[in-house]
């Protein structure tokens, strides 16, 4: 019984060894070792069963999960493929269709769905697999033969002959995965896995693509990407345990093309939110524009640009609209003086502790938070257009002490 401690199953290999030499005992021995095992080898999956971590698991003869688990092989996200069996050992499991969809988006899958495509052969209801040996599958008991993963190839038969599944499902997906070579080497990886002779010859073809993907440039970019995003959230001088500030309603000056994206994104959460102009034509037209874009996107219903619309209101009085507002952001053009003026007024208006943000790209936040009494809560909130696809944002603080009181220690 393969068993993980702590909050997670296996969740993926050390990203941090892709590239260079890899430290410990070899994966492919492993996987050797489960499957060519005389005794039944049972994966109990808890937390996540992701990559590295379900390419284990398939090569155990049973796979139990409890009901709060998820399984699913994302390395497309890195630019890679999954490198040791699982675009093999997947479409044997799943069928060829499935694995295409799981390995080119690197989804992660629900034990419940997993259970229904055969990825886990039995769960528990029990939250924890601390007493998997409960947990036996039928198999087990009856002291059935083992089967492995590797040498089940009916659903692999069946594609046999019909190059139109891999052909349609390119064709499906082109404007999804233009540009990128991990979607095209994952989907060869799959085909290699249907018309290939053997098992042994799969796997090499596997490796092959793997390799051509490691060894290039997108992959390398899109690993910096996923170290850069999580090197983001950890600030030097910020500890973990900083309280957050409560962010129940937003003020944002301006409803232009960044008003408007930025007030969608905070819409798009529930949070509401008050846009304030000078005039009511180009009031009226922004928000026209952020309800065009809402009936535009393919992935929102007609129910839920309504219920986002009702999350946003506009307004032409700055007193009235952001006196209990707990983050205002001025996202008007670019001029020092007229940025200097806003500032001034949102903090005479903005109740204390509010957030007073600027979307500036290039001007001084230290000089813009001179003109308050509070700049400690002045920063920079730098959306990049177009705002509300953009899943990037540069925070900027402030350093300026208060123009009139004591320094603060």
């Amino acid at each position: 019984m393969l068993i993980c401690e702590g909050r997670t199953f296996i969740a993926g290999a050390d990203i941090t060894e892709f590239g260079g030499a890899m430290a410990g005992p070899s994966l492919f021995d492993v996987q050797g070792m489960m499957e060519d095992s005389p005794k039944p080898v049972i994966a109990a999956i808890h937390g996540t069963a992701l990559g590295g971590g379900l390419e284990v698991a398939l090569c155990a003869h049973y796979r139990v999960a409890v009901p709060s688990a998820r399984v699913g092989l994302p390395e497309v996200a890195l630019g890679l493929l999954p490198g040791a069996g699982g675009t093999q050992r997947l479409p044997r499991i799943v069928g060829v269709e499935a694995a295409l969809d799981m390995v080119t988006s690197g989804r992660h899958v629900p034990a419940k769905q997993a259970l229904a495509v055969g990825l886990v052969t039995s769960w528990s209801r029990r939250a924890s697999c601390s007493k998997a040996l409960s947990l036996r599958p039928q198999g087990v008991a009856e002291g059935k033969p083992l089967v492995k993963v590797r040498e089940n190839n009916a659903k692999l038969e069946s594609a046999k002959g019909h190059p139109e599944i891999f052909a349609d499902f390119r064709k499906a997906n082109a404007r999804k995965f233009r540009g990128f070579m991990a979607p095209e080497n994952n989907i060869k990886a799959v085909e290699a896995a249907v018309n290939s002779a053997t098992f042994e010859e799969g796997l090499a073809a596997e490796r092959k693509l793997f390799g051509e993907l490691m060894m290039g440039a997108q992959s390398a970019a899109q690993r910096y990407y996923f170290f850069a995003e999580r090197q983001a959230n950890k600030i030097p001088d910020v500890p973990d345990d900083t309280p957050t500030r409560p962010i129940k309603k937003v003020g944002i000056i301006g409803a232009g093309t960044m008003g408007g994206g930025i007030a969608m994104n905070f819409a798009n959460v529930g949070i509401p939110v008050v846009i304030v102009e000078q005039e009511q034509t180009p009031l009226d037209r922004g928000l026209k524009v952020i309800r065009s874009n809402y009936e535009r996107s393919r992935s929102a219903k007609p129910e839920e640009t309504e219920q986002r619309m009702s999350l946003i209101t506009g307004s032409l009085s700055m007193e009235d609209a952001f006196k209990d507002v707990d983050l205002v952001i001025e996202a008007v053009f670019e001029r020092m003086d007229v940025k200097k003026s806003i500032f001034e007024r949102l903090d005479a208006i903005c109740k204390p502790g509010a957030i007073l943000a600027t979307n500036t790209s290039g001007l001084n936040i230290d000089e813009i938070a001179s003109v308050t009494k509070r700049p400690q809560d002045v920063i920079g909130l730098h959306f990049f257009s177009p705002a509300n696809v953009m899943k990037l944002l540069e925070i900027v603080r402030a350093t300026t002490r208060p123009r009139t009181s004591s320094p603060r220690r």
